[in-house]
C-alpha cells in the first residue's frame, strides 16, 4: 500500500474511508469534510476496475503448438484418407475383381500391405489414447520440485534464526519436537501422490508377466515404433513393386487381365503416397519436438518452470487429438488457460494439479495475467472451484491449495472479480480457513502467532497461507460491500485481530523475521480498512472490532514499543482514530490504560527522526478525534499535564493543525472543574491572532480555537493579547467580514469556516461593546442575513464518513446567526 507523509493543512484532519491511508494536505479531503467520491476510485482506478489498462497485444505461446497440431493433422488425415482409398481400391477392385488373375507375388504383397495399413489406420486413435494416458504420471514432477524448493527455503530461514536470534530453553525444546515431527512428516511427503481407491492409468500392468513392458507408458512407445515400422514396410513394398512392375504377362486376347496393370499401379501409388505422407508427418513431428524443441520453447515462454513440461505435453496431445478425431480446426480453438480450467474441474488429482499450476503461473505473470484473470473472472464455476480448494487441508493437497490461494489473491486485485469472489456462498469461511493461529500452552507467545504442531505436521506451510489469506482479505476490503461480508463471517474478525498482537519482544528485537513483520503489517492493514469503512456497515464493523477485548491493547503495544517500526505504528494509530468515530469505542480506547498517554508521547516527542513526521501527525489526528465530544477523554488528556506542550506545538508547522484541534476540543467538551487549567491556554492568543490574519491555510482551525480560548480571558487580558500580537481589534473584525464575503457558500474543503467566524464575532461583541459598532459599520449584519439564505447541512457536523455527516453540532448555525444579529442590534448583552 502506498504511503505518503502527512503534512500541514490549514483546513482539516484526514481520516480515510474504505481503507485508504491517512493523508493530510492543504486543500485535501479529510474527515472534517464530505467526500463526494470514494477514495478508492480517486486513488487508482486502474487497480480496482474489472478491466485494467490494456497493454500491447501479447501473442500466446501455445499458438505454436496448436498450429503444429493442425499441420500434423493435415498430414495425418491426408495419409489416412489415401490409405482408406487404397484399402477400398484393393478390396473392391484388385482382390474382388482380379483376385484370380493376380500374380502370386502381387497377391501376397497386396495382402500384406492391407493387413499392415489396415491395422495402422484403424489403430491410430488408440495410439493417441495411449500416448495421452502415458503423460499422467509425470505430474509428480511438479510436486517434487515444489517440495524441494519449500524444504530448502525453510532450511535457510531456520539457519538464519539459529544464528541471529537467541533461543530460550523452552523454545529450543519446542523446536526439537518440531524437527522430530518434520522427519516423520517428511516420510509422508516423499510418498507418491496416488489415488487410494483407483489405478493410475499410466501404471496399469496389462499382463501379469513382463509388467515393465505392458504398462501404459511403454505400450505407447511400442505402438509408436510399430506405426513407423509398418509405414516403412508399406513404403518399401510399394516402391519395389512400382520400380519392378513385374505384374505378370497378359496373353493376347485375354480381356480379363487387360486393366490389371493400371489397377495395380494405382494401388501401389496410393500405398506409397500414404506411407510417405505418414513418415513425413513423423519426421516433421521428430524435427519440431526433438530437434527444434518446440514444447520446451513454449514451456519457457509460458514461464511454467521445469514441471511445466507435463502441462505443455498434455496440451499438445489434447490439441492434436482434437484435430485428428474431429475437424482439423478444433485444436485451434484451444488455449492454455481454458485447458487449465477444464483440468481444474477434473476428478483426477493429477489433472487438478496440472490445471492449478498453469493458472497460478499465468495469473502471477505480468505478461499473461490480464487475459488469464479476465477468463477466470468470467467463469463462475472455476471461481467456485478455486474457493472450494482453499478448504483442502490434506498435506498431499498443499500445493493445490497454495495455487488456488495465489490465484484468488491475484483475482481479487480487480474490483469486479473481488465482488464475484465475495459473492460465492461460503467464500469468506474458505478464506478464513487459510488463517491458522496457535499459542504456547501458557497463552503467551514469544513470537507473534508462533505455531506449534497443527494437523500433526509442522512441515505444512502455515505462514504462506496466513500471508495469502490476509492479502486476499486486504484486497476484498477495498470494497464497501465486501467489508460487511468479512464482518459477518463467523469467527473471522477475532482471527484477524489475533494476528495484530505484537509484544515488546517482537517489536524491539532487531532479529525479528520479515515473515513476522509482514504478517503483523497485513493484519493491521486489513483491520484499518475495515475500521474506516463508511456508512452503516462501517459503524457496525467499528462496534464489533472495538468489542474484541484484544484490539485496543494490541494497538497500545504498537504505540509503546513500535518506535523502530513507524509504518506499523502509523497503522495502529489509524485504527484507533477510525474506531474513535463511535462513542462506545472512544470510551473504550480512553479507558484502556496508557493509550492516550502513548499518543501524546508520540505526538509531542521532540527527539524524533524527520522520517517519523507522518506518525506524529497521525497521533495528533487520533487525539483530536478521541477528544471530540468525549468529556472523559478530555479530562484524561488534561490530567496528563500536556496543555503547555500543546500550546508550544502551535508554533511548530508540523503539529499546529492537530494541536489546535485538540485544544479546541478540550475547551469545548471538558466542562466545569478545569477552569484554571484552561485559562493557561490563553497564552496562545497572540499566535492564534497572527495565524488568522496572515495564514489563510489554517484560518478555519485557528478561528475555531480562538473563539473558545478567548472565552477564558477578561476584556483587559484580551487588550493585552492584541497588543502582544501587534494587531488591532478593528483589523480582526475587518478580516472576519472579509472571510464571510469570500465564503458566501459552504465550502467542501472548509465547511466550518462561516460557523467559526460567527462564533469569533460573538466573542468580540461580548468582549467589548465598541466592537459591535465596528462590525455593524463593516456590514456584518448583511453577511449574516445572507448566511441564513445559504445555510446547508454541510455546516451542521463536526466530521464526515464519506458523504454522511457525523457528530452534529449541538448549536445550529441559525442559532449562532440569531445571537450575532441580536448583539449587533443591541438587544442582548
Amino acid at each position: 500500500m502506498d504511503r505518503r507523509s502527512t503534512i500541514e493543512s490549514g483546513e482539516s484532519i484526514h481520516l480515510e474511508i474504505n481503507g485508504m491511508l491517512s493523508v493530510t494536505e492543504s486543500g485535501g479531503r479529510t474527515i472534517f469534510e464530505p467526500q463526494t467520491q470514494s477514495p478508492i476510485e480517486t486513488k487508482n482506478s486502474s487497480t480496482v476496475n474489472s478491466v485494467s489498462p490494456k497493454r500491447g497485444a501479447v501473442r500466446a505461446p501455445e499458438k505454436k503448438i496448436t498450429l503444429f497440431a493442425l499441420r500434423l493433422a493435415v498430414l495425418e488425415k491426408a495419409a489416412t484418407g489415401l490409405g482408406t482409398l487404397g484399402f477400398i481400391w484393393a478390396t473392391v477392385v484388385l482382390l474382388g475383381g482380379f483376385a484370380i488373375t493376380l500374380d502370386t507375388t502381387d497377391f501376397w504383397v497386396i495382402t500384406t500391405i492391407l493387413l499392415i495399413e489396415g491395422t495402422r489406420i484403424f489403430s491410430r486413435s488408440h495410439e493417441l489414447e495411449w500416448q495421452h494416458q502415458a503423460t499422467w504420471s509425470i505430474a509428480d514432477v511438479g510436486i517434487s520440485s515444489f517440495r524441494a524448493i519449500k524444504s530448502s527455503t525453510r532450511t535457510i530461514v531456520k539457519a538464519a534464526k539459529a544464528i541471529f536470534k537467541p533461543i530460550s530453553n523452552v523454545t529450543m525444546a519446542r523446536r526439537e519436537i518440531a524437527r522430530n515431527s518434520q522427519q516423520t512428516a517428511r516420510g509422508k511427503w516423499d510418498k507418491r501422490r496416488m489415488p487410494t481407491r483407483t489405478w493410475t492409468s499410466s501404471e496399469v500392468p496389462l499382463l501379469p508377466y513382463a509388467r515393465w513392458m505392458f504398462i501404459a507408458r511403454n505400450v505407447s512407445k511400442m505402438l509408436y515404433w510399430l506405426q513407423i515400422l509398418s509405414a516403412t514396410a508399406c513404403l518399401v513394398l510399394s516402391l519395389m513393386k512400382l520400380v519392378l512392375r513385374n505384374f505378370g504377362e497378359i496373353a493376347k486376347g485375354d480381356t480379363d487381365k487387360r486393366n490389371r496393370k493400371s489397377a495395380l499401379l494405382i494401388f501401389y501409388s496410393l500405398a506409397f503416397t500414404e506411407a510417405l505422407l505418414f513418415l513425413l508427418e513423423k519426421a516433421y513431428w521428430e524435427w519440431k519436438i526433438n530437434f527444434c524443441r518446440l514444447l520446451e520453447e513454449v514451456n519457457k515462454e509460458c514461464q511454467l518452470g521445469p514441471s511445466g513440461m507435463t502441462s505443455v505435453r498434455r496440451f499438445f496431445y489434447d490439441a492434436y487429438s482434437r484435430c485428428v478425431n474431429g475437424s482439423i480446426f478444433d485444436g485451434l480453438k484451444m488455449d492454455m488457460v481454458s485447458f487449465a480450467m477444464e483440468l481444474l474441474d477434473s476428478s483426477s488429482p493429477d489433472e487438478q494439479l496440472i490445471g492449478a499450476q498453469i493458472l497460478r503461473r499465468f495469473a502471477t505473470s505480468l505478461r499473461f495475467c490480464d487475459d488469464t484473470l479476465q477468463k477466470i473472472g468470467t467463469n463462475i464455476i472455476v471461481m467456485e472451484r478455486l474457493v472450494e480448494m482453499l478448504n483442502w487441508k490434506d498435506i498431499q493437497e498443499e500445493e493445490l491449495r497454495l495455487s488456488a490461494a495465489e490465484i484468488i489473491s491475484k483475482l481479487t486485485g480487480k474490483k469486479q472479480n473481488s465482488l464475484r469472489v465475495a459473492g460465492i456462498p461460503g467464500a469468506m469461511e474458505s478464506i478464513s480457513s487459510l488463517l491458522q493461529i496457535s499459542r504456547s500452552p501458557s497463552g503467551a507467545s514469544d513470537e507473534i502467532c508462533e505455531k506449534r504442531i497443527i494437523f500433526d505436521n509442522e512441515n505444512y506451510g502455515f505462514w504462506t497461507f496466513n500471508h495469502l489469506g490476509l492479502l486476499i482479505l486486504k484486497k476484498l476490503a477495498r470494497d464497501h460491500d465486501n467489508c460487511g461480508k468479512i464482518g459477518n463471517a463467523r469467527g473471522l474478525l477475532p482471527k484477524i485481530i489475533e494476528f495484530t498482537q505484537a509484544g515488546e519482544t517482537l517489536l524491539r528485537d532487531e532479529s525479528a523475521t520479515p515473515t513476522q513483520i509482514l504478517t503483523l503489517k497485513r493484519s493491521l492493514q486489513v483491520v484499518k480498512m475495515l475500521a474506516s469503512t463508511a456508512g452503516a456497515t462501517g459503524k457496525e464493523l467499528r462496534k464489533e472490532i472495538s468489542e474484541i477485548v484484544f484490539t485496543i491493547s494490541n494497538m497500545r503495544d504498537l504505540l509503546k514499543y513500535g518506535e523502530t517500526h513507524p509504518t506499523l505504528q502509523h497503522l495502529g494509530i489509524d485504527i484507533l482514530r477510525s474506531l474513535g468515530l463511535e462513542d462506545d469505542a472512544t470510551e473504550r480506547i480512553g479507558g484502556t490504560g496508557g493509550v492516550l498517554k502513548e499518543l501524546c508521547n508520540i505526538f509531542l516527542k521532540e527527539a524524533t527522526p524527520n522520517s517519523h513526521g507522518h506518525v506524529r501527525t497521525a497521533a495528533g489526528e487520533a487525539l483530536a478525534m478521541l477528544a471530540l465530544e468525549s468529556k472523559n477523554n478530555c479530562h484524561r488528556i488534561l490530567k496528563l499535564k500536556v496543555t503547555g506542550k500543546l500550546v508550544e506545538a502551535l508554533e511548530v508547522s508540523l503539529l499546529r493543525i492537530n494541536a489546535a484541534r485538540i485544544l479546541r476540543n478540550l475547551c469545548v467538551y471538558t466542562g466545569a472543574g478545569y477552569f484554571e487549567e484552561l485559562r493557561e491556554l490563553a497564552t496562545a492568543g497572540p499566535t492564534i491572532l497572527r495565524a488568522i490574519m496572515t495564514e489563510e491555510q489554517i484560518q478555519e482551525v485557528m478561528m475555531g480555537l480562538g473563539a473558545h480560548i478567548f472565552k477564558f480571558i477578561t476584556p483587559e487580558e484580551s487588550s493585552i493579547m492584541f497588543q502582544r500580537a501587534k494587531i488591532q481589534e478593528i483589523e480582526l473584525a475587518a478580516k472576519l467580514v472579509e472571510i464571510l464575503r469570500k465564503h458566501q457558500h459552504p465550502s467542501i474543503k472548509v465547511p466550518r469556516t462561516r460557523r467559526f467566524v460567527i462564533e469569533l464575532s460573538i466573542w468580540m461583541m461580548r468582549d467589548k461593546r465598541t466592537n459591535i459598532q465596528v462590525l455593524r459599520n463593516l456590514g456584518m449584519d448583511t453577511e449574516l442575513e445572507y448566511i441564513i439564505e445559504t445555510t446547508s447541512e454541510l455546516e451542521s457536523f463536526n466530521v464526515f464518513s464519506g458523504t454522511v455527516g457525523m457528530n452534529r453540532h449541538s448549536v445550529t448555525i441559525h442559532s449562532l446567526v440569531d445571537t450575532a444579529m441580536k448583539l449587533l442590534a443591541g438587544e442582548m448583552e
